[in-house]
């Protein structure tokens, strides 16, 4: 549903863009654009097929024009889901005045009897959080390395009983993200936040989405050589900035 509506805002916005180069990196994927913009979104390396060649769609994607990646959207292969997305934010994610440059706690209406309910480990937000808030619960697959961790299936169970949601874009990617939205209905907050989040506030609105938190990319061939490098956020600093906008 998400993937598609991205589909035609980007093509609304793409005009003559063409893809001038893509990295599938082991933490990111990374397209640039002709015109030196890039975007990235989050690879889901262990959903990977397994072989010689893991990216199955057509190649090269070098030199495809930006609405032809669009198609990947729609694609069933989370890595082809992925460069679809990179692209899109390619397009998207520009500068505006809307934007609000900074963190997302700084921007997030935090009160001290909130239960804030995080879907995928932001690790640098926990330890804030929790001098912030009531409660904080986290829900991630595989990782327990924190009290506060729960299993991500739970996720359904216990988000109606918070009052703040910080979902992982990366949702969109494996295509989870409108379930967990149906369980944000008690939710006064709900941000979708990190490196893969489009900046496109006409299509999460309608479904409850109150933030976007992502970044934009003020080197792209800086991040390309991250990417390519194996590189995630820990080592996009200097890169991008980290900004904010409010669906209103």
């Amino acid at each position: 549903m998400f993937l598609q509506h991205l589909a035609e805002y980007a093509r609304q916005r793409a005009g003559n863009r063409v893809v001038a180069d893509v990295r599938i990196g082991l933490c990111y994927t990374a397209a640039l654009l002709d015109d030196g913009s890039a975007g990235v979104a989050y690879t889901f390396k262990e959903s990977v097929p397994h072989g010689c060649d893991v990216f199955q769609g057509v190649r090269p994607i070098s030199g495809k024009s930006a609405f032809e990646t669009f198609v990947y959207l729609s694609s069933p292969n989370v890595l082809e889901r992925a460069v679809g997305i990179a692209a899109a934010n390619a397009v998207i994610n520009k500068p505006h005045e809307a934007l609000i440059a900074g963190d997302i706690l700084e921007v997030l209406n935090l009160q001290t009897h909130d239960r804030v309910g995080m879907v995928g480990l932001f690790a640098p937000l926990v330890s804030p959080l929790k001098k912030l808030v009531k409660d904080v619960l986290i829900f991630e697959k595989g990782r327990k390395e924190l009290p506060e961790i729960y299993a991500e299936e739970t996720a359904y169970e216990l988000l109606p009983t918070c009052s703040i949601a910080i979902i992982t874009a990366t949702t969109l990617i494996n295509n989870t993200l409108y379930r967990l939205l149906e369980a944000c209905k008690n939710c006064c907050d709900i941000a979708l936040v990190g490196a893969t989040t489009p900046f496109a506030p006409e299509i999460f609105k309608p479904f409850g989405i109150t933030l976007l938190s992502g970044i934009l990319i003020t080197n792209p061939h800086g991040i390309l050589r991250q990417v390519s490098e194996g590189g995630g956020m820990g080592s996009f600093k200097g890169f991008i900035s980290k900004v904010n906008l409010r669906i209103k």
